[in-house]
């Protein structure tokens, strides 16, 4: 069993002793110490935290664990159930609440879950405020509410519809063109919520012809979760057969994104990121922004990269293209 803990959330396998893995009690002192750092330290007043999770088999007991235990410390929660990790994000600032607890290993298979924490802006907490979080789980400096004082639960589940309307409501996002160009597309989910939340896009999009793999949300991952090309021959294979003109895989908790092109091989992630700059830019210029563990290419060599995806030598057509990515 596994306990990971770290400024960035409190990440563990299910099952065990206390303080060996993801346990009940583990995830009542850790939403506690949250809780409690939220009493103390948020610059909003609101008695708000939104709470959301991806499909995995143990989210529901971790949901319902968090659940009560915010309650149990006075909060009010905001649970908008089967969500993507940037739609809990997005829902903490609509919601106008002090915080939010997106419960996913994201990438990590199906053993594992774990507690991310933000803040009012819809933020991970900083290093200063994570460490915060576990010195008052370590010390357990926590106390529960009075019955007169509990939380209450509200169940909000139309943020994923919320958080699609935002996308249609992009400048950059033509969503004429992509009805017009009559798509083709394959989705891999991984059988977590990107089932829902991605063919719903696509469709609201104009994609009229989505091909689901693994798409059911059932927590059952179809294969290793991580969206890397070991991963992903089964849509790999989908793709050579011509039967799609692009394929689009997502982790469970869709914050990471994998472009399959429509002759099986990967439009990988350091082109990815190139490219949707290179879009964005030509049309609104400015600073860009990554974290650090992006490709280097955004900021050494966009211009080559581009001008290689541009030519005729660049293996994918132009249909494997999102219409959106192009000029």
């Amino acid at each position: 069993m596994s306990l990971i803990k770290s400024i960035s959330g409190i990440r563990g396998t299910i099952g065990g002793k206390a303080g060996d893995g993801l346990t009940p009690l583990d995830i009542v002192k850790f939403t506690s110490a949250y809780a409690t750092f939220m009493r103390r330290n948020s610059p909003v007043q609101t008695n708000v935290i939104v709470v959301g999770r991806d499909a995995r088999l143990s989210g529901r007991m971790v949901l319902n664990t968090v659940v009560g235990t915010l309650t149990g410390m006075g909060f009010d929660v905001v649970n908008i159930g089967l969500a993507t990790t940037p739609t809990t994000e997005l829902a903490v600032v609509g919601e106008h609440a002090c915080g939010g607890i997106i419960i996913t290993a994201s990438h990590n298979p199906k053993q594992w879950n774990a507690l991310k924490l933000l803040n009012h802006n819809g933020e991970f907490l900083t290093d200063a405020e994570g460490k915060e979080v576990l010195r008052l789980a370590e010390a357990e400096d926590f106390d529960y509410a009075e019955v007169d004082h509990l939380g209450r639960e509200q169940k909000n589940y139309t943020w994923l519809r919320r958080h699609i309307d935002h996308v249609l409501a992009l400048d950059l996002v033509d969503v004429d063109a992509i009805r017009k160009a009559d798509f083709t597309v394959a989705v891999d989910a991984v059988n977590s919520v990107g089932g829902i939340a991605i063919p719903q896009l696509l469709e609201a999009l104009g994609v009229k012809k989505v091909e689901k793999l693994f798409c059911d949300p059932t927590g059952n991952f179809g294969h290793t979760p991580e969206p890397i090309p070991e991963n992903l021959t089964a849509i790999s294979d989908y793709m050579r057969q011509g039967k799609a003109d692009v394929g689009f895989v997502v982790d469970p908790d869709v914050d990471r994104l994998a472009i399959v092109m429509e002759n099986g091989e990967f439009f990988v992630e350091e082109y990815t990121l190139v490219a949707v700059a290179d879009y964005v830019l030509s049309h609104t210029p400015g600073a860009t922004v990554s974290n650090l563990s992006s490709s280097r290419a955004l900021s050494s060599i966009p211009p080559a990269i581009m001008a290689v995806m541009r030519s005729s030598a660049w293996p994918c057509s132009s249909r494997c293209w999102p219409i959106a990515a192009r000029r």
